[in-house]
This record gives C-alpha cells, structure tokens and sequence, in this order.
C-alpha cells in the first residue's frame, strides 16, 4: 500500500467506524433486555462497518465478497432465532446494509458518512414512519404517492431528452418533469390545506391549486361565494392566492425549460407573486373569524387528468407561438402570446422559454411575453371572477390580481431600463 493513500483509508475507516457506531447507539435502545433482546447492538454494528472497511481497504473483491456472505449469513442466524418474538427483518437487513457503508466509506467517505447518516435516520424515524403510513394518510393518498414515485423515477427518465419541432423545441423529458411538479405542488397544497385548518386551509388550497389553473380556482372560488355571499373577502383571498402562483410556476416552468431565463423573469415574477400573496392575505385578515370550509374541500391529493391536460396545452400553445414567430416574426409572437393567455397564462410564457432556449429571442422580448401573457390573462380572470361570483367578489379579485400585475409590470420595466 503506498504511503500517500494512508490519510484517505484513514478517513474512509473513521467513517464506517462512526457510522457503525450512530446506527448501532439507534438499534441498542431497540434491541431491548433479557433472553428476548435482539442479537445486535452498537457492538455488532460497529464491528460489521469496520469489516466492510478493512475488507475494502485490502483492495480485495474476494474478501469483500466473503465477508458480505458472512454478514449474510449472521442476520439469518439471527433471524431464525429470534423470530418467534419479533417477526420483522430490520435489524437483519441494517446489519448487512451497515457493512456495505463500510465498504463504501473507503471508496468514497463523503458518500458512505451520508448513507450512514441515512439509513439511522431510517431506522430513528420507525415510529414516525409507521404512523403516516397507518393514521395520517389515506388509502387514496398512498396510492397517489405511489403514483407520483413512479412518473418521477420510472416514466420521466425513460422520456427522449432531445427537443422536438413538433413539441414547439420542448424536449418530452421536460414536459414530463413539468408534470411531476404540477403534481408534487398539488400534493403539497392538499397537505397544507389539512394541516392549516378551514380558514388557512382554503387561502392555501387556492394558492396551490393556481399552479393547476388560477382561471380555474378563481371560477371555484365565484361559485363558493354565491353558495355563501356572506363571505366575499374569504373567497376572494384564495382567488388572488392562486395569482401568486401564476407568477411562480410562470418563473418555475421558464428556468426548468431554460435555466438562463432566470434572470430576466425573476425580478418581475416574485414582485408579481409576492404582491399577489400580500393582497390575499389582506382580504384574509378582513375575512370573519367564524369562516369554516364546506364538504367540498375534500378533493382528491392528485388531479393526473389536470396535470396531463395542462402538459397537452403547453405542447399545443408552444407549436402555434412557435410557428407565429417563424412566420410573422415579434409581431405574430406577441399576437399568438395574448390569443394564448385568454385561456392559459403558463403556455404562451413556457412557449417563450422554448424560443429562447432554442436562441430565437432574447432576454427582453421573453420578459415581453411573460408581461403581456399574464396580464392578458389577469383582464380575463376579473371576468371569469365577475360571472362566477358577482360583483363584490369579483372587484376583490381584480384589486388583487391587478396590483400584481401593476408591480411586476413595474419591475419589469425597470429590468428592461437596466438592459437585461
């Protein structure tokens, strides 16, 4: 062994030595006393990272292989023992992945330190764990958390990463990705709605349901307010709450489409969504105290359809914008951008993004468009908000919508001054 690879084996056997030694600390409070203990402690832990680091530093697979059989062969004694008490497989199974960070530590020490931190976090958050996947969630919630892992880690990656002129330049890996976000927002947004309560939890469904469709919840929010005129600033708020996600998922879908664009929509989008989520919590806090939620905030976590149909839109949106530009160049993008935003304010924007990562605009006129898409729509969901829920509804929502419209259109022109 030469001597300058010392201080790095060095490192490599102190990491699987201290991670031997977190996850076993975490299996001796549960391996409990007497002839019914679990065999393995912080000892048995310790001793089996420091055997998968020897065995690695030796620069020997056989070895590594030999004692990985052994550490087999132990959590099978060890189960077959003590199975009549405890049925499970956790200890047998961390003491065998307690050896591979121990071989992992040597080759990479910053890696095996994070593994082993993991997996006694694993083990530390049992009770936890078991409670959310028995109390706190539902059949239905699991089976949508499922879903969710599945389009993230199994249909996304297996999507062609290569844009394609009939997507409008968008690459199919993206648009996936865009929809696993939809998805995860929605997710977020259902969790926090159960967690805030009925007065918070409609201000935040709002909020998180506007990365689906704000048109949409501004229309949910009208038809509430007429089942219950008696609450206008209540359903208001959640209204413009869903404004401020126009302007984030406007910014969120342009970086992930082209991470460049960044820094000439960020200015203008968070002054937008944080106007609009300042508006909303002022209609809020002018709401009654006594406002509860009616049974028809009980919707499912995950909305597929809606996440799907939305993709579709931004597909269609960005081949027309695409083909206006090529065509009739600024003027027919400009053109298509507001024909768009009348129903979607997210797909004339993400179009935008496509064009400019494809290098066919810049900076300036994709802040152009992404001014002018949600400001087009905003004027068309004052509408929406007028025919759905009335005038004492609607004249909320616009005050809302628009003074962020106002301050994004603000910093956006004091971007362009600055010559982004």
């Amino acid at each position: 062994m030469d001597i300058a690879e010392l201080p790095s084996q060095w490192l490599g056997l102190a990491v699987a030595l201290g991670c031997g030694l977190l996850i076993g600390l975490e299996r001796e409070r549960r391996k409990g006393q007497g002839p019914t203990r679990q065999p393995a402690g912080i000892r048995s832990f310790s001793l089996a990272a420091l055997a998968g680091a020897l065995a690695q530093a030796l620069q020997q697979p056989a070895l590594v292989f030999a004692g990985a059989l052994m550490i087999i062969a132990l959590a099978t004694v060890a189960y077959l023992k003590s199975r009549s008490d405890d049925p499970g497989l956790t200890t047998e199974l961390a003491l065998f992945a307690t050896y591979l960070v121990g071989v992992l530590a040597v080759a990479s020490p910053a890696l095996g330190a994070a593994c082993g931190a993991g997996v006694a976090a694993l083990l530390a958050a049992r009770g936890w764990l078991h409670r959310v996947s028995t109390q706190l969630l539902s059949e239905q919630e699991v089976q949508d958390l499922l879903l969710l892992a599945a389009l993230a880690l199994v249909v996304v990656p297996l999507l062609p990463a290569r844009p394609l002129p009939w997507l409008g330049g968008i690459q199919p890996r993206s648009l996936g990705l865009l929809v696993v976000l939809i998805l995860a927002l929605q997710a977020i947004g259902h969790v926090a709605t159960r967690w805030l309560g009925p007065r918070l939890g409609l201000a935040a469904s709002g909020f998180f349901s506007g990365f689906v469709s704000s048109t949409a919840t501004v229309a949910t929010m009208g038809a509430r307010h007429r089942a219950r005129p008696d609450q206008p600033a209540w359903h208001a708020s959640a209204g413009v709450m869903s404004g401020a996600a126009t302007w984030l998922q406007a910014l969120l879908m342009s970086v992930a489409l082209a991470p460049a664009a960044g820094a000439a929509l960020a200015p203008s989008a968070l002054a937008g969504a944080c106007t609009a989520l300042g508006a909303g919590w002022v209609l809020l806090r002018l709401s009654h105290t006594s406002a509860t939620a009616d049974a028809s905030d009980d919707v499912r976590p995950l909305r597929l359809r809606e996440a799907a149909i939305v993709a579709a839109v931004l597909a269609g949106v960005a081949w027309v914008v695409a083909q206006a530009q090529q065509h009739f160049g600024t003027t027919g993008l400009f053109a298509g951008v507001a024909l768009a935003a009348l129903a979607d304010a997210h797909a004339p924007v993400v179009s935008g993004a496509a064009l400019f990562q494809a290098g066919r605009v810049d900076a300036s006129t994709l802040l152009a468009c992404m001014l002018l898409a949600i400001g087009v729509n905003t004027a068309s969901r004052c509408v929406v908000a007028w025919l759905s829920g009335g005038f004492a509804y609607a004249w909320r929502v616009a005050a809302g919508l628009g003074s962020a419209a106002v301050a994004a259109g603000a910093m956006g022109w004091m971007t362009l001054a600055a010559g982004v």
